[in-house]
């Protein structure tokens, strides 16, 4: 029997899309009928409170390692060693290359570690969560978005990878024979 925690990738994909994307959706279309979100201007002015120099420092190197020269080569070398993204390549080639410019590169680490072994699986998505709330984070401290922009980009990046996820596991199925006949009942 199977629980209701036990699902399949394409359905753990699609659940990710739907609700990433959800969150994205009612993002943007709140911020364009109210404009600033309520908590932003505060949570913002709060972030900055830490803004000591070493601080925006450190903010510039994680805002770095959310640009396109460091994301490209670690997408590439993803697609490299997995054996189940290089099947799919033409779902996830476009999606190295087209992350970057919507800034949700890290994002697809968290799928494409899922061939990788246990311990390495876990140190590349620790990295991905943290790189990603790291440029998150830079990105306000450095002035260059809003809060409720941070968590967009989040929200856009992660619905991104996970319906990359999504169609790139479906593809790999391969359909179901027809279902063996049924013994005839006794009784």
């Amino acid at each position: 029997m199977r629980s209701s925690v036990d699902l399949t990738p394409a359905m753990s994909a699609r659940a990710v899309l739907i609700v990433s994307g959800g969150a994205f959706l009612a993002l943007a279309v709140t911020v364009s009928l109210v404009g600033a979100l309520p908590g932003d201007a505060w949570t913002r002015e709060a972030l900055l409170s830490w803004a000591s120099p070493a601080f925006v420092a450190m903010m510039r190197v994680a805002n770095h390692a959310g640009s396109w020269p460091v994301l490209v080569p670690a997408a590439l070398l993803l697609l490299f060693l997995s054996p189940r993204l290089r099947g799919a390549w033409w779902v996830w080639l476009p999606v190295f290359v087209l992350a970057p410019l919507i800034e949700g590169g890290a994002k697809f680490v968290w799928y494409a570690a899922a061939d990788l072994p246990p311990r390495l699986r876990y140190a590349a998505r620790t990295a991905a969560v943290i790189v990603i709330v790291l440029v998150a984070l830079a990105r306000v401290i450095l002035r260059a978005h809003w809060p409720s922009d941070a968590l967009g980009g989040i929200a856009l990046g992660v619905a991104c990878a996970s319906g990359a996820a999504f169609i790139s596991v479906s593809s790999l199925r391969t359909p179901a024979g027809p279902t063996p006949p049924r013994p005839p009942s006794r009784g």
